[in-house]
């Protein structure tokens, strides 16, 4: 009789069983640079402070001798170069056959590859576990492989994979990507996975391809591609082609790509692939990665590669979402660009095949207002295609929106600067110029004093950086060596985002408090669902006048498209149509944060935008999210915000900081 394993101890038990939370620990600590205290992280985790001492002390325990975690009395803070050497460390542990997860995938790729079925027996003895423990490894398994399209048929002791040969390249696919970091994929463990030498050496040579072929390469998806490029050639050599009932009509840009790809997969891997296998690859290639048209003017890319309806559509779009957020979006090159962009996404979404993107987070929670605004568009292409886009598609159309903006150089204006310098052989020159030629896109110096006796309150640009000690060092004052030092540089680059922040909060100080409302204010809301405190806010609000019950659907329907939680600590829901009688803004501010999709919030704002509001609402958005993005000023508003009163007062206080 074969040894039962849970009899013997492992180390690594308790790990896997609460991985979700240590996770969620590990990622919180990895965000910040500073301490964090127990209290904070046990409201991200919506546990408790006792909760979060017990996963910090099982860390340090599983990653022994290493100290991840470093504790003090202001709290817990990651050992960087410490979590990086754990990181690795766990990811060839886990890659063992011995942990549960990797056992589950171990079991799954067996079975991929095996074309009879194997004997649950024989997995257990090769597996060095007991029959029932594969029997519930098997239970796992069988979600994965429903999810893919797949199934498993049992026959007495055998078990066997049913399903088509794609949807078994996208399940191993799938677990790949789930054993890997989140983030970009790395090619050396696709390598190691997959025996592929030197596939870093095949992609370059493939970028140079399609860039000689006049596309556009979207490096945040190619690395997904070049996974399926290994899956395939491994699966061809074991004698595992896709079936004919997968296959399908080559458009012109695969056949374009199709035979230069064949070329490279024969000198890199020696492996010879069917029509059937180049014709999958290229469609993925030119539906994930490609755009055509790189070096070509827009008329002649829309000729060759769109249909006229579907152009024509777009622009229809563009002219909603630039009329609905007053930007300036009419510009037929991006209009095509974004054009042959959703070309792919909907080629994409039919096939329920999405493109993952590892910035999804960081463009949500940057850059909000661009991300509404992708938000918009998707929404119109969801109800034009019959499609549904996800949130990571949501953000390569933000970053189409996004890199469009910054080309028309929507950027904010530059701070002005006095300088203070002595003269001593024309040093101040010497020092307006180093200013100059390393911030000049962010600094504008106004005015140059080369006297030792300064009217300092007479100084009224938005910073001075001296020379000389400045009797009562104000907020704006920067004192500098004589000669510019690296550090000097930062201590002036700090000031000058500070005044950008303070410039940002008072331009729409006044507009953000005549929104609030003491009728729309709540505390210590507790709700089952996003939904139903957006009901709650909403009914509130359509009891006032403010919106109709149109408006609360609209707010539900735009949050489940993409959580409206753009940051750590506030949601923002709202509905995308500015049909309110007048802009309010009605708040809920918890003192323990509720789950708001995949976050945790304290604040929760419904806002409701007049049509006359437009123009307020890309102040008012990006700032609102600003406002309360920064966790100090956050927790800072939430424990002074005893009423109404006192969080306006709050609030101002914070945003004249």
């Amino acid at each position: 009789m074969l040894p039962d394993p849970r009899k013997r101890p492992d180390p690594h038990v308790h790990w896997v069983q609460m991985s979700e939370k240590y996770e969620r620990l590990l990622a919180y600590l990895a965000e910040s640079d500073d301490w964090v205290t127990a209290g904070e992280l046990a409201d991200r985790l919506g546990v408790t402070t006792r909760s979060v001492r017990s996963y910090v002390t099982a860390v340090k325990t599983a990653a022994k001798p290493l100290e991840v975690i470093v504790s003090s009395t202001s709290g817990y803070r990651l050992n960087r170069e410490a979590y990086a050497t754990f990181l690795a460390d766990r990811r060839s542990r886990d890659s063992e056959p011995g942990s549960p997860r990797e056992r589950v995938h171990v079991i799954i790729r067996s079975l991929g590859d095996s074309i009879d079925g194997l004997d649950v027996y024989d997995l257990a003895a090769g597996l060095f576990v007991s029959e029932s423990t594969i029997e519930a490894d098997l239970r796992k398994a069988k979600l994965l492989v429903e999810e893919a399209g797949l199934s498993l048929v049992r026959r007495g002791s055998t078990v066997a994979l049913s399903g088509t040969e794609l949807n078994r390249r996208r399940l191993l696919s799938r677990l790949f990507r789930d054993e890997s970091a989140q983030g970009f994929l790395d090619l050396e463990n696709i390598q190691r996975e997959f025996s592929s030498e030197n596939l870093a050496g095949f992609k370059s040579e493939l970028i140079a391809m399609l860039d000689g072929n006049g596309y556009f390469v979207n490096e945040y998806s190619i690395n997904n591609v070049l996974l399926h490029i290994a899956i395939a050639v491994d699966r061809v050599g074991k004698q595992q082609s896709i079936d004919p009932a997968d296959d399908q009509p080559a458009a012109d840009a695969e056949l374009d790509v199709s035979p230069q790809l064949d070329e490279l997969i024969r000198s890199h891997f020696g492996a010879s692939l069917g029509a059937r296998e180049l014709r999958y690859l290229s469609v993925l290639l030119t539906t994930r990665v490609l755009t055509p048209g790189h070096g070509q003017p827009a008329e002649s890319v829309a000729s060759s590669y769109l249909d006229p309806d579907d152009l024509a559509a777009m622009r229809d779009i563009v002219r909603l979402a630039s009329d609905e957020y007053l930007v300036d979006l009419n510009d037929e090159d991006f209009i095509v660009r974004l054009s042959l962009h959703i070309r792919n996404l909907v080629a994409r979404a039919q096939e329920n095949s999405f493109s993952r993107n590892p910035m999804t987070r960081s463009i949500k929670g940057s850059y909000p207002m661009i991300y509404e605004l992708a938000v918009f568009i998707a929404s119109q292409i969801q109800r034009r295609e019959g499609i549904v886009v996800t949130e990571d598609e949501i953000a390569y159309i933000a970053l189409h929106v996004g890199s469009y903006l910054e080309r028309q150089n929507l950027r904010e204006e530059r701070v002005t600067c006095a300088i203070v310098c002595p003269n001593y052989y024309d040093m101040h020159l010497m020092l307006r110029q180093k200013l100059e030629a390393e911030l000049g896109t962010e600094l504008q110096v106004d005015v140059v004093i080369t006297r030792a006796d300064v009217d300092w309150p007479a100084l009224s640009s938005d910073i001075v950086v001296t020379t000389i000690p400045v009797p009562t060092m104000r907020d704006n004052v920067v004192l500098i060596q004589p000669f510019l030092t690296e550090g000097d540089l930062q201590a002036v680059r700090r000031a000058i985002a500070a005044v950008r922040r303070h410039r940002r909060r008072m331009e729409i100080k006044d507009e953000l408090l005549q929104y609030f409302d003491e009728r729309l204010f709540y505390r210590n809301v507790e709700a089952s669902s996003e939904a139903e405190l957006i009901r709650m806010l909403g009914g509130a609000m359509v009891s006032l006048g403010v919106i109709d019950e149109s408006y609360v659907e609209g707010a539900i329907e735009r949050e489940r498209m993409s959580s409206t939680a753009f940051t750590d600590t506030i949601a923002v829901p709202h509905a995308m149509a500015m049909t309110a009688s007048r802009t309010a803004i009605a708040l809920v501010v918890n003192e323990s944060p509720m789950t708001w999709g995949d976050n945790r919030v304290n604040v929760i704002a419904l806002i409701a935008f007049s049509a006359s509001g437009r123009k307020a609402f890309q102040n008012v958005f990006d700032q609102l999210v600003e406002v309360f993005s920064e966790r100090e000023d956050m927790q800072r508003i939430v424990r002074g915000s005893t009423d109404f009163a006192s969080f306006i007062d709050a609030l101002v206080h914070v945003m004249d900081v």
